[in-house]
């Protein structure tokens, strides 16, 4: 098994999660998450420009079987890139195991 993190724009939330559905990733984690990058986004107040360094993002948490792994990250890559600085990054890490607390199953058979 395999967790999968992202930190995407939030205006391609929408079409992020469109695409893991599309390709059979059901469940996940989500929520709003503020960071410091590259980018620097900045905001007018009365005609007068201001830059700030707090970045609003979105950040999902997705653990899937190692058969979805590629499909995974390739759905957040192709529904999240603008092409600008600032589309974020994608994290991949192993999971030594997981349990389904309602029933104590364990393994891959408490991602279904």
């Amino acid at each position: 098994m395999k967790k999968i993190e992202a930190i995407i724009r939030k205006s391609k939330f929408s079409a992020v999660k469109k695409a893991l559905h599309e390709k059979g990733i059901n469940f996940f984690s989500y929520w709003d998450v503020t960071g410091l990058g590259n980018e620097k986004q900045g905001s007018v107040y009365r005609g007068v420009s201001y830059s700030t360094s707090d970045i609003q993002r979105r950040y999902l948490s997705i653990v899937v079987d190692d058969a979805f792994e590629q499909s995974t990250i390739d759905a957040i890559l192709d529904a999240g890139r603008t092409g600008e600085v600032g589309d974020g990054k994608i994290f991949v890490s192993d999971i030594n195991e997981a349990y389904r607390i309602r029933t104590g199953d364990k393994g891959k058979e408490t991602l279904n």
